[in-house]
């Protein structure tokens, strides 16, 4: 049984059936037409504080940070396409469609032959450093995602690359992974090193605990190196930032049944240490050296088929890189950023996910309510989540 926990995935799509399919492996339709699946996200948002001027005291912010926008909007809604390319091959394309844009999520091919435990990945992907990191947004718990996330990963560290993945031959499941990537996602930036600015590397172990109970645990490391990086309105920086990941999940479900009930609780600690030139906008370069940290940690009950509850936690440190900062974005002001979180959703199927959520946020010292109301629909094929 501990081996196939690795293999089991507790809960496909939208989180209520189960599915079997090995750690990080491919789900394709048949070999020779591609899967094609669509997720619908959309969400109406009310906010006590402009989210136009959303910020989190002494962090610079990359990628898309922000809470997102007042009243209706388009949330991130994906088309996903994968199939097996031939015996020895697989690939996997989603495109991620907002309010104002539409990127290339994932687009990656992946051996499905080599054997001895090892995959080998190549392309644009999420990295598998942490446990939230490689999860596409509809899958996670809450409408947003961590604190710690936003702050130190941009909220998701993707970028191109390879990866190369192992699976030990033992009893315990221990899965070794490392990346070679571009550098161009924060909190890297600017293509370094003639475009292989950011190189990772993570081990993750886990098993079961009698006929209820599922864990996993993990520790992660990014190397990253910017050049010019600009965040925010126009704050430069050039330098390294290596974080580092400690992460745990607890599943349970009675009998390994999570039709009717079902408990997980998962944690991160993100560490981080930046070093190099900081720009401020409209100011002049100055020597950086800080080393900020978060975390968080919650819980979903499913107490009823079909119906969750969830609570988070998040909490953030900003070192304070001293007095030459003073009144830039770096300045802490002495303030702890976090953020309290309280959901409840409805699974019409496994197919249709309705969620209310209430952050209350304290990412400024001035605290934001934010309410959300939250639809999450799925088309077509779509493969089962790994654990």
């Amino acid at each position: 049984m501990k081996q196939v926990f690795m293999g089991t995935v507790c809960l496909a799509a939208l989180g209520l059936s189960g599915s079997v399919q090995a750690a990080g492996a491919g789900q394709a339709g048949n070999a020779f037409n591609p899967s094609i699946g669509l997720i619908l996200n959309g969400t109406y948002a009310k906010f006590s504080q402009d989210p136009a001027g959303y910020a989190i005291t002494g962090f610079p912010l990359g990628g898309e940070s922000d809470p997102g926008t007042a009243g209706f909007s388009l949330g991130e809604s994906e088309l996903s396409i994968t199939a097996n390319i031939d015996p020895n091959w697989y690939g996997a394309f989603t495109l991620a469609m907002g309010s104002e844009d539409v990127a290339v999520e994932n687009a990656y091919v992946q051996t499905t032959s080599l054997g001895h435990g090892l995959t080998v990945r190549g392309g644009r992907f999420f990295s598998g450093i942490g446990y939230l990191n490689e999860q596409h947004a509809h899958a996670w718990d809450f409408t947003d995602t961590a604190l710690a996330y936003r702050a130190l990963l941009g909220t998701q560290y993707g970028d191109d690359g390879v990866q190369l993945r192992w699976v030990a031959p033992v009893d315990l499941f221990t899965e070794v992974g490392a990346e070679w990537l571009r550098g161009d996602a924060f909190p890297a930036g600017g293509s370094a090193n003639e475009g292989r600015g950011a190189w990772s590397g993570f081990v993750h172990f886990g098993g079961d605990v009698g006929s209820s109970s599922s864990w996993r645990a993990g520790l992660s490391y990014l190397s990253a190196k910017a050049e010019a990086r600009i965040t925010g309105d126009g704050d430069s920086f050039t330098g390294t930032s290596k974080v580092i990941v400690a992460d745990v999940v607890w599943k349970w479900a009675p009998n390994g049944n999570a039709y009717n009930r079902n408990f997980k609780f998962q944690a991160e600690y993100l560490h981080s240490k930046n070093e190099g030139d900081f720009t401020p906008e409209g100011g002049s370069l100055t020597a950086y050296s800080a080393k900020p940290s978060g975390w968080y940690a919650q819980a979903v009950y499913q107490f009823m088929p079909r119906w969750r509850v969830g609570l988070r936690h998040d909490q953030l440190k900003a070192d304070s890189p001293g007095p030459a900062f003073t009144n830039t974005v770096l300045d802490s002001q002495g303030h702890s950023p976090k953020r309290n979180s309280v959901m409840i959703d409805y699974s019409n199927s496994e197919y249709s996910r309705f969620r209310l959520q209430f952050n209350r946020d304290q990412s400024l010292p001035e605290a934001d309510n934010q309410w959300f109301l939250q639809y999450i629909m799925s088309l077509g094929a779509h493969g089962a989540h790994i654990f």
